[in-house]
């Protein structure tokens, strides 16, 4: 299924705000979320073909919102991917555990996260 909508999911509005100047000079519709609860909202309500998600957020962090929309049937179908400053292998391993399907390290280059996605669709 071709990724035409992508939920970016950070607390940083720096973040954001590259994000959406990368992904939309590419095409994609884009739709943000500030937390991890509200991903997790959002997820459902916008039903978007990929998720980026960050780890460090305050309430619910990346790696359980990231497990709550894989662990349930109505959003399960939709990969996550997570893109993160946390660059240990054990959270790559960990992130991978809870659900994702990639793991990217911050900063990203707008061409390395751009192909990620390609490949994902």
């Amino acid at each position: 299924m071709p990724i035409k909508k992508i939920l970016i999911v950070d607390d940083s509005a720096t973040a954001r705000h590259f994000l959406i100047d990368v992904l939309a000079k590419d095409g994609y519709d884009v739709v943000i979320a500030e937390s991890g609860d509200e991903a997790i909202t959002k997820v459902k309500t916008e039903m978007p073909d990929l998720v980026l998600m960050d780890v460090v957020m305050p309430g619910i962090n990346g790696f359980q919102a990231t497990r709550a929309i894989t662990k349930d049937e109505a959003t399960k179908h939709i990969p996550v991917l997570i893109l993160t400053g946390k660059d240990m292998e054990t959270d790559r391993i960990w992130g991978l555990r809870q659900g994702a399907t990639e793991f990217i390290s911050k900063p990203v280059e707008p061409a390395v996260l751009l192909a990620k996605i390609r490949a994902l669709g």
